[in-house]
């Protein structure tokens, strides 16, 4: 328990020591838009997964609607 009281006084100078005064003054000026990403090596990877996904999209619309019909038709 001796070590207590020099813990106290550490653990609150590290958090005066963490406080902030005030924050930073902004620019009034916006900022630049950052530029359009460039091409990469995976964009050809990208644009397959996004075929697949909407592949499979219509795929399953198919599957809702003949699912449907069979519905309708008593089956």
């Amino acid at each position: 328990m001796k070590f207590m009281a020099p813990l106290t006084i550490i653990l609150a100078l590290a958090l005066a020591a963490c406080s902030s005064s005030k924050p930073p003054v902004q620019a009034e000026t916006a900022p630049a838009a950052p530029p359009p990403p460039g091409k990469t090596v995976y964009d050809a990877q990208f644009k397959a997964l996004q075929k697949a996904k909407d592949v499979q999209k219509t795929v399953d619309e198919q599957k809702a609607d003949l699912d449907r019909k069979v519905q309708e038709d008593g089956g």
